[in-house]
């Protein structure tokens, strides 16, 4: 939790010079509880205490508030604000605290009205400090609620008065992207990036935002910032290399993929993507490598050996369209090969269409019309 503001020693010595007022005065009541309630405070006094003395010094402002003459001072505004924004921090009765903070808010606003000279802007300032520390605690009392547009109106006021606070800026964007305002979210969480935050969940927030506004190129560019964040991070790891895919930058895409590689050697998703894209660009050998790999890893990983035995149905047709050298796999290898894995496919996800209907053209290949009817009486029962 944030420090509640305290004066420094000059500024109370100023306060309990002053001799403008008698001691028995209302005002001078007020004006003295602050400098007790710095004692209590400096002393580390329980709420109690510091309860009794703000009862007191609130109790005198508000007779001077009441009053022809002092009520027109800035003064008695100033201390009442930084009094009873003081209780509704402390206060652990909520209505009450609630009283006190819009009190205060009140209280703010006549004293910055009144103080043309600014005289009392320290205590102005310690109220408004106060005061947003219990909003900061409204707002995450409506975020649990699920109250998106309260936690994002108190949320907003609380991250611009500190606007460096990481936190309260990824908050606020949270609060805005929950009531659909992305451009209010794309702010905060912008706010919270540049000064320095470096959790993933930024990024990709951002990423997505950017995304959806297809601004591509921002995309990229805050993931590659939070990789260089995060390096190796997974999840943005991940994130970069599916929106490479997207924005067909394949090249990348692959040095990206090669480069995680040499540190994640366990991770059969970017094994599966590095054969996926060498096989887009008809490189089926280093397809079938790399998708060995992936099952390596998984024996069952069903988009690897789908994709497998596709590989090995289009070096077949290679084969068949050129005199290969001496000892290299035949057509009927190839098809054979094809035939285990889209088995072993077929076996782990019995309802793919895309599996039988493969095994289909192997089987007709092979002149296995009774393999052939069999799963073409399957996929009618799809």
């Amino acid at each position: 939790m944030r420090k509640i503001y305290l004066f420094n020693a000059a500024f109370l010595i100023l306060w309990s010079a002053n001799p403008v007022f008698s001691q028995t005065s209302q005002l001078q009541i007020a004006r003295n509880s602050v400098g007790k309630l710095q004692i209590a405070i400096g002393n580390k006094e329980d709420a109690k205490k510091q309860l009794s003395i703000l009862g007191e010094g609130i109790k005198a402002a508000e007779s001077a508030q009441n009053d022809k003459k002092t009520k027109k001072w800035p003064e008695t505004w100033a201390i009442k604000a930084y009094l009873s924004s003081y209780v509704s921090i402390i206060d652990t009765d909520v209505p009450n605290s609630d009283r006190y903070y819009n009190l205060a808010i009140e209280a703010i606003d006549s004293a910055k009205r009144l103080d043309k000279f600014q005289a009392n802007s320290q205590l102005i300032s310690a109220s408004v400090y106060n005061v947003n520390i219990k909003k900061q605690e409204k707002g995450n009392i409506a975020y649990a609620n699920n109250d998106f547009l309260t936690a994002y109106e108190l949320l907003k006021e609380v991250s611009d008065f500190f606007p460096k606070d990481t936190t309260l800026a990824i908050n606020t964007g949270l609060a805005a992207q929950n009531i659909q305002s992305f451009d209010k979210a794309l702010a905060y969480f912008k706010r919270a990036k540049d000064n320095g935050i470096k959790n993933p969940v930024v990024f990709q927030k951002l990423t997505g935002i950017y995304a959806s506004k297809f601004e591509n190129e921002l995309a990229i560019k805050t993931l590659e910032d939070g990789i260089k964040a995060n390096p190796y991070n997974v999840f943005l790891t991940n994130d970069y290399i599916n929106l490479l895919l997207d924005t067909e930058k394949y090249s990348e895409a692959i040095k990206v993929i090669e480069s995680t590689l040499k540190v994640e050697t366990n991770n059969k998703l970017l094994y599966f993507l590095y054969g996926y894209l060498y096989q887009n660009n008809g490189n089926n050998s280093t397809a079938e490598l790399a998708y060995k790999r992936a099952l390596k890893i998984d024996e069952n990983y069903f988009d690897a050996l789908y994709q497998l035995g596709l590989a090995y149905v289009n070096s077949a047709n290679e084969a068949l369209k050129s005199r290969k050298s001496e000892g290299a796999p035949t057509f009927s290898s190839y098809i054979n090969r094809a035939e285990v894995a889209l088995l072993q496919a077929h076996e782990i996800n019995q309802n793919d269409k895309s599996t039988v209907q493969l095994l289909i053209d192997i089987y007709t290949r092979k002149n296995r019309l009774d393999k052939v009817q069999e799963l073409k009486s399957k996929l009618e029962e799809f």
